[in-house]
């Protein structure tokens, strides 16, 4: 199975946050699942810990790559057409990192591990 996680899944994950449900875990644990991790989920951190909501991802974030590469997830970059999709989903969703989330795993074929039932209204194929 090809898997994009949602940034609250790869934080629980790192984390081995309780709110990462075990079946969920198993899934992203199971080395036959392609796992990928976008760009957002970078950039939604960054801004995230500047403001003050992540604290606890300080000493994660200069290490981005490096974990993604230890867990053997693959990064998935943002483009054009990720931005198309994101920028003219009709659903008045406003969370860009959302947006952009379900519209790379709409354009790329991938199932969005994610709790956030709006993910589904913007299109995205969802598991939790």
């Amino acid at each position: 199975m090809r898997l994009l996680l949602d940034t609250h899944a790869l934080l629980w994950w790192w984390l081995d946050d309780p709110n990462l449900p075990e079946r969920v875990r198993d899934v992203i644990a199971d080395e036959s699942n392609e796992i990928f991790v976008s760009a957002a989920s970078a950039w939604e951190m960054a801004i995230k810990h500047r403001i003050g909501k992540l604290g606890s991802v300080g000493q994660a974030l200069p290490r981005f790559h490096e974990l993604i590469q230890a867990d053997g997830f693959t990064h998935l970059p943002m483009d054009w057409r990720h931005a198309l999709k994101a920028g003219g989903h009709e659903h008045a969703h406003r969370d860009p990192f959302d947006r952009m989330l379900a519209a790379q795993a709409e354009r790329e074929g991938l199932t969005l591990l994610s709790r956030d039932p709006a993910m589904a209204a913007l299109g995205a194929r969802t598991r939790w």
